[in-house]
């Protein structure tokens, strides 16, 4: 049997490498196998830090007698759905038809034209209440496909047809009004549990993107987000001894928690926590949340390679047995002398950029100086590294591990979230070269929906190219608008793209961002906690565009106490652009393009800070105080 896993790029394929299922990667010749055997499919999707996927490749696909059976009358793929979230995503949607029950491990029974005509989550190996037995469910399957074939490819047809019709389903509108995105705010806030935070009955998610929407509105919803934000960092959520949040928690009260660490989750509470700081009656508990979170990213998740794991797992080894969650109920001293449960060291590009971004604007906040530069330095080696790595002859790729590139093209999400990384780097280190690879990422996106199928559906982005393998099958779906814990690629495109313009890269920008923000303006109002990051860049192009340019002289912006007390008031003030640069920087970001940094001088020697909204300037200020007096942001009706 040969081992198609071990050289994976993905940990969790390479997890499955030793296993007797002669499994395939996901690609082209898993397909043609079937067709040449005449079997169908068995499409295993999961991620390295799922506890129940560990407990179906214990108990399921480590047994002899179950390999054997699924060798005989299948053939085996088995998907990283972090690599490959288009498959997933695909698969996903087609599962909903046989279940309700969505999840990881995700098992797919398909045609050997990737069509599903079956589907369910974890199978236990022997019947527990109402799942059957993995080996009945093959032997089930089996018996269909020889006996019922016909039947299985027209359900197959259906399914496929079903969801390529929900794909062209139409959602845009006008973008939603002040009084509109107020309206949202307050459905979640009527979904609140007052008492331990979050919405909705267990089990509850911290989603980032719904507080992130929340954090844009001023007063009461600004004060469900930071409040919501405090209680779960002193719930079980939040591990007290590392930093970081798990997953999610099964009980209301937060406890009892899936105990995995996902990157994406821990970058966006950071910049949540960050922006948290700027209000007053926030500092004390956010400051402290902040600094936890950057050392948990720097330290923890931090590669040796450069750049930032995609999670850590749930389970550890503990007294010689594998125990989920058992690690992390240690208390400091114990945890020490433990071995920490394993990192996913799969470099993805776009939660890279997520992570970029979110500790570069812990770094230009600039709360305590040490911890500021360490976050800084985490994210220029992260930039680098993935720009150097997975930018293959200029076109962006999704993943890599130790080295090796994943032949999985980059989705959408991948452009849009290590573009605005890219972006908010270069305005904490006053380093252009940052912001204007993220404007080439984008230009990417607008130029290959411009010249491809994307433009036919009116979204100004397009991912660098389509995973060949569902394209080839017919199965490739469009980017699902909607989110989960982290933005879609649309809203994180029209994120960087709006960032763009706010920097005076060009009004074609902020157009692109309003174009893909308006085809979801439709659906998301009604569904917030489905679109909270869409409507928090709703909520941006809605808002008093404030920029906040301070120009300090070399010798002073590192330790004239003037300077230092101007910067600082510049940093606790809100504001949609915020940087600090020396003239030459200012000069360089002017002639890369950003027109907001033309004729910023450090007037009189002195730093000089300049406040503008939609780029009408006031007149430049030397003082802490005169820069306090001028008007904060609303958001505009």
């Amino acid at each position: 049997m040969a081992n198609r896993l071990q050289g994976a790029v993905s940990p969790y394929l390479r997890a499955h490498a030793e296993n007797p299922v002669d499994w395939y990667p996901w690609g082209p010749e898993a397909f043609a196998a079937a067709r040449e055997r005449d079997v169908p499919v068995l499409v295993s999707i999961g991620y390295a830090t799922c506890h129940w996927c560990h407990v179906m490749a214990r108990q399921s696909f480590s047994d002899p007698v179950i390999a054997a059976q699924l060798n005989r009358d299948f053939v085996a793929v088995k998907v990283d759905r972090e690599e490959h979230p288009g498959v997933d995503g695909s698969y996903l949607a087609a599962a909903s038809a046989f279940t309700r029950e969505l999840g990881w491990p995700l098992t797919v029974f398909t045609t050997p034209e990737g069509r599903t005509f079956y589907a369910g989550t974890y199978f236990p190996p022997k019947a527990v209440g109402g799942t059957p037995a993995f080996s009945e469910v093959l032997a089930a399957v089996a018996e269909a496909w020889r006996s019922r074939r016909g039947e299985l490819l027209a359900m197959g047809d259906e399914v496929a047809k079903a969801l390529a019709g929900a794909a062209s389903a139409t959602t845009g509108g006008a973008l939603p009004s002040a009084a509109e995105l107020r309206a949202a705010a307050r459905s979640l806030a009527a979904d609140e549990d007052r008492e331990f935070g979050g919405f909705g009955p267990a089990p509850k998610f911290p989603v980032p993107t719904v507080l992130g929407f929340l954090g844009e509105l001023p007063g009461e919803s600004q004060e469900l987000a930071d409040r919501t934000l405090q209680l779960m960092a002193a719930s079980p959520l939040f591990d007290p001894v590392d930093g970081g949040f798990f997953r999610y928690a099964t009980k209301r009260d937060w406890s009892d928690p899936h105990y995995e660490r996902m990157l994406p989750d821990n970058a966006q509470l950071l910049g949540l926590a960050v922006a948290a700081t700027r209000r007053p009656d926030a500092l004390g508990w956010a400051a402290p949340l902040a600094d936890d979170l950057a050392r948990f990213l720097t330290t923890t998740m931090a590669l040796s390679v450069g750049g930032f794991a995609s999670a850590q797992d749930s389970e550890s080894v503990l007294d010689g047995r594998r125990n989920e969650g058992g690690y992390y109920r240690l208390d400091a001293e114990a945890r020490a002398a433990a071995a920490p449960p394993a990192l996913d060291e799969k470099l993805l590009s776009g939660w890279n950029g997520l992570a970029i971004g979110a500790l570069s604007a812990f770094a230009e906040r600039g709360l305590e100086e040490s911890a500021a530069a360490a976050a800084l330095a985490a994210a220029r080696t992260a930039a680098g590294v993935v720009l150097e790595r997975q930018l293959v002859d200029g076109v962006l790729r999704r993943a890599s591990l130790d080295g090796v590139v994943s032949e999985a093209p980059a989705t959408l999400e991948d452009v849009g979230m290590l573009a605005g990384g890219l972006l908010r780097l270069a305005l904490a280190s006053g380093e252009v070269g940052w912001a204007s690879r993220a404007r080439e990422l984008i230009d990417r996106a607008l130029h290959d929906a411009e010249t491809g199928s994307e433009a036919a559906r009116g979204i100004p982005f397009a991912p660098p190219a389509p995973d060949p393998t569902l394209d080839a099958l017919g199965l490739a779906l469009p980017d699902d608008p909607a989110e989960g814990a982290a933005p879609s690629g649309l809203t994180s495109c029209a994120d960087a793209a709006l960032l763009l313009a706010q920097l005076g890269a060009g009004e074609h920008y902020r157009k692109a961002a309003e174009r893909a923000m308006a085809s979801v303006a439709g659906i998301a109002p009604g569904r917030p906690i489905a679109f909270g990051g869409a409507l928090a860049v709703m909520a941006r192009l809605r808002a008093a565009e404030v920029q906040l340019v301070v120009v300090a002289p070399e010798t002073e912006a590192s330790g004239d106490a003037a300077s230092a007390a101007l910067i600082e008031e510049a940093r606790r003030q809100p504001a949609a652009i915020r940087a600090v640069v020396t003239p030459g920087q200012a000069r360089q970001f002017a002639a890369a393009g950003f027109e907001l940094f033309a004729a910023r001088e450090a007037l009189d020697g002195r730093a000089t800070a300049y406040r503008c909204e939609h780029f009408v300037c006031a007149l430049p200020v030397h003082e802490p105080g005169a820069l306090a007096a001028l008007v904060s942001p609303t958001i505009e009706g």
